[in-house]
């Protein structure tokens, strides 16, 4: 149940907080004080779009938060599935800023508008004239006759096997498909690979190849600067070698006349050492290099094969090619002949067919047997509001193939006056007729279906203060089992509140602002009494509103 709402910067309200019980809470007021507001407000925390234009100052950010109860509804799974911290006590809170961005957040988490309104669904259920009501939708109308016939448990065990059998359909089809598909994915994966299998690729030959490439394709400049670099150093009549070991030979010399020189001369040594043997390799690599025009063609085709495999399958090393070429021969591997795999699950499914044909049809046979019971109880509560000729029927038609709630579809037609055709609901129920409708049919079902916390928006629009009275003794009734807020112009229905609040404007600097008052009980006979004559009330509706407040 929703425990408190708090809003800051919304609409003509700077800062207000208000508070629940458990029963039945009433809000009345002034015409345009903002009792509407209120259920706006609440909206965002439902996930309803933000506007910029709901801002109160235009300079600061609008605040909703709700803290909420929710240790009742079972809700562990869904915070899981979204990745939420589950917490009994939960906090939603919406925030717009002057922008106009809009965010939304569970336990200080963000959410997508989406999941808050899948989440908030299963909180409150927000009853105001003129809206899309679920009573309008038909899987809420079988539900509420799933209620009425007891068919929870039934239910739940069709649903499991639905599922099951429905998973076994998906499996089947794609057995036959790939079934059908698999002599042609195995050419399809022979042919490629006996192009891997052809390419005989090792691991690491592509950058062997290349630099092999590389140095065959410039075989004749590598000869004639390795064999000029020989010569200067080695062979020519002032090569450098030789210079160096004139000067060397001078060192030695002198080497004994100061320490310094002896280090010299051990430096100078080494360098004469390295240069003889580089011009050694230099030479030795010199002779062993040729141009070879086969060999450079066949390193080419080679290089141009792996390219053309890369490009094919979109990667650029032989090692991604040789794991492609691993996972077509375990695709290989793993096609074969599905038949009897196929014959085994068409059996299964056919055997759930034959149980959920059977538990449908009881399903149907249950639903079916709690109709009339209904349709006479909403008929007789709707004449008791009013509405003496309005009459309801559950029109079934029956599908082809099982569905997720059996084979039964079903439609609410409603006729409010004497001689009218009956029509969805939809197209002929006006605001008001809607909200007495969807009062007695939630009323009727509400300790069968665990509906959350019900909030009704001006319900009594254009009802007498019998019927108001009436009403009202069907939202306390309901208030019994489920947190009910009423926000109301009936002195009637007001009467029966658990708590009573009274919103009002009042002048703050230069802006008109909404505040809000919860009522003691003299507060309240007040409050009352002006409702059913003026301000200040007369003494007859003093006693008026005390008669109906029972003090």
């Amino acid at each position: 149940m929703i425990k408190s709402l708090q809003i800051r910067n919304y609409a003509i309200i700077e800062e207000l907080e208000m508070d629940f019980s458990k029963g039945l809470t009433i809000v009345t007021g002034e015409t345009g004080a903002g009792k509407s507001i209120l259920l706006g407000a609440l909206g965002l925390i439902m996930g309803k779009r933000a506007d910029i234009k709901s801002l109160y100052n235009l300079e600061n950010k609008c605040v909703v938060e709700a803290h909420f109860d929710v240790s009742r509804y079972g809700l562990k799974e869904f915070f899981e599935e979204n990745d939420l911290d589950y917490e009994d006590n939960m906090v939603i809170r919406r925030e717009i800023t002057p922008s106009g961005k809009s965010r939304a957040f569970v336990n200080d988490t963000p959410v997508t508008l989406n999941i808050l309104q899948d989440l908030s669904s299963t909180l409150v259920d927000l009853h105001q004239q003129f809206d899309n009501l679920d009573i309008h939708q038909v899987s809420f109308q079988l539900r509420l006759l799933d209620a009425l016939a007891d068919n929870k448990g039934l239910l739940a065990e069709y649903q499991r096997g639905y599922t099951r059998y429905q998973s076994r359909r998906r499996r089947l089809a794609d057995l036959v498909r790939r079934n059908e598909n698999a002599a042609k994915e195995l050419d399809f994966i022979n042919f490629q690979l006996e192009e891997f299998n052809a390419a005989a690729l090792k691991a690491g030959e592509q950058d062997e190849l290349e630099e092999e490439l590389n140095r065959l394709t410039n075989a004749e400049d590598i000869k004639k600067n390795l064999a000029a670099a020989f010569q200067q150093l080695s062979e020519s009549e002032v090569s450098v070698i030789g210079q160096l070991e004139e000067i060397a030979q001078a060192l030695k010399g002198i080497r004994r006349f100061d320490p310094r020189l002896e280090s010299f001369f051990g430096r100078f040594d080494s360098v004469l050492v390295e240069l003889n043997d580089l011009s050694q390799e230099f030479e030795g690599i010199a002779e062993e290099t040729e141009h070879d025009p086969e060999r450079i063609m066949e390193v080419q085709q080679r290089l141009d094969m792996i390219y053309r495999l890369q490009n094919k399958h979109q990667v650029s090393s032989v090692e991604e090619l040789l794991k492609i070429q691993e996972t077509l021969q375990r695709q290989l591997d793993d096609i074969g002949d599905l038949s009897n795999e196929i014959d085994t699950l068409e059996q299964e499914v056919r055997q759930d067919e034959e149980i959920l044909k059977g538990q449908a049809d009881e399903l149907s046979r249950r639903r079916h047997a709690v109709v009339g019971g209904f349709e006479n109880q909403v008929e007789r509560m709707l004449a008791e509001l009013a509405m003496e000729h309005a009459r309801i029927k559950a029109e079934f038609s029956r599908t082809d193939a099982l569905g997720p709630t059996g084979f039964d579809e079903v439609n609410f037609l409603f006729a409010a006056n004497m001689g009218s055709r009956m029509q969805l609901i939809k197209d002929v129920a006006s605001g008001g007729e809607l909200s007495r409708l969807t009062l007695v049919v939630k009323s009727l079902v509400a300790s069968a279906i665990p509906l959350p916390t019900l909030i009704f928006d001006e319900i009594d629009t254009g009802i007498s203060g019998d019927v108001a009275l009436k009403m009202g003794n069907i939202l306390r009734k309901l208030s019994n089992g489920h947190q009910v807020i009423s926000i109301t112009h009936s002195p009637q229905i007001a009467s029966k509140a658990d708590v009573h609040y009274f919103v009002y404007k009042r002048i703050k600097g230069e802006r008109t602002i909404t505040a809000l008052q919860k009522l003691e009980l003299e507060e309240r006979i007040n409050a009352i009494a002006t409702m059913l004559s003026q301000s200040p009330p007369s003494d007859s509706a003093i006693a008026n509103a005390r008669e109906l407040l029972r003090v």
